[in-house]
């Protein structure tokens, strides 16, 4: 596999976190989402968005119900949740160690949740809980 595939399959695989991610918190804030409310909330093109719906409901990740809500799966919860984790947990961790505003915070863990190794992250939620999870 060459460097400019690798590089695209990751950004294939970050979009798709931030899909599950932002599918999740729409969830949990209105309790019903869809596709156009994700192109919303990301700032994506509703194309953009459809294809990578349908690329998470391939994978099983998401069901679309008949009204045209999405739903996500028990695995796609299970994932939804794990990248919800890392991102607040990195937020947090960059306002309490690196001092920075919450929004600079926030837009760094957007980027770094993607990349981060399992191994610093559960040292990273070690510290925090350490610290009392500031």
């Amino acid at each position: 596999m060459g460097y400019d595939h690798e590089l695209e399959k990751n950004k294939m695989h970050e979009s798709g976190e931030d899909y599950l991610e932002t599918i999740y918190i729409l969830l949990k804030k209105n309790g019903y989402v869809r596709s156009v409310d994700v192109a919303t909330e990301l700032g994506f093109s509703r194309p953009s968005v459809s294809r990578g719906v349908g690329l998470l409901k391939d994978a099983g990740l998401i069901v679309m119900a008949e009204d045209g809500s999405l739903k996500l799966t028990d695995e796609g919860t299970k994932k939804a949740k794990a990248v919800y984790e890392k991102h607040t947990t990195l937020t947090r961790f960059l306002v309490y160690t690196a001092g920075v505003d919450a929004e600079t915070a926030e837009n760094d863990a957007c980027r770094i949740e993607h990349i981060i190794s399992p191994q610093t992250f559960k040292g990273i939620k070690k510290f925090m809980k350490e610290h009392k999870d500031q």
